[in-house]
């Protein structure tokens, strides 16, 4: 598949560990591609879940996706301030029809305060006994939980205000055209 390039849209594809789809947000605008990363923001997308109910995202949300890490992050600009979540999952894959990764449930979520929540221990719980997930599966999520919050922590790479600010305005440069 041809990579797509700034100022693209590309749709966003969320299955499950059995390979049932689980998400999928419509279009998200392409910020920024390398060999390793996705750099996205959306506003006012439709998400469509898996049992087919239907909402638009209320704010403007950067997505970073990354081939080597098993978590991708969802920023979200609201007037309360920015907050984060952060999806334990595969890392990326691209194909024609869009971005996919599977999601293994855990979630971290980060508030505009800077308060950190593990999410969803119980879900991944019953999917993992649900789906047999096999015992790597789990050491790699949480491994990728320990960096996560190593990269909050340290207000590293999508948890900077400077990341923030520059991919922002490139969103703003690239939808006013």
């Amino acid at each position: 598949m041809q990579i797509p390039r700034e100022g693209d849209y590309v749709a966003i594809q969320s299955y499950k560990h059995d390979g049932h789809l689980h998400r999928t947000w419509r279009e998200t605008m392409v910020l920024k591609t390398s060999e390793n990363e996705i750099i996205g923001c959306n506003e006012n997308t439709l998400v469509t879940e898996a049992d087919g109910r239907r909402w638009v995202t209320r704010e403007p949300a950067l997505v970073y996706f990354h081939k080597k890490y098993w978590f991708n992050i969802v920023t979200m600009i609201r007037n309360s301030g920015v907050s984060y979540y952060c999806n334990l999952a595969t890392p990326f894959a691209l194909d024609k029809e869009a971005i996919k990764y599977i999601d293994y449930d855990l979630d971290v979520k980060v508030f505009p305060d800077g308060e950190k929540r593990l999410l969803d221990v119980n879900e991944y719980a019953a999917h993992s006994k649900m789906w047999n997930y096999p015992p790597e599966i789990d050491t790699i999520l949480h491994d990728n939980v320990d960096v996560l919050i190593d990269w909050i922590d340290k207000k590293k790479g999508p948890f900077s205000q400077a990341y923030v600010d520059l991919w922002m305005q490139r969103y703003e440069e690239l939808s006013h055209h």
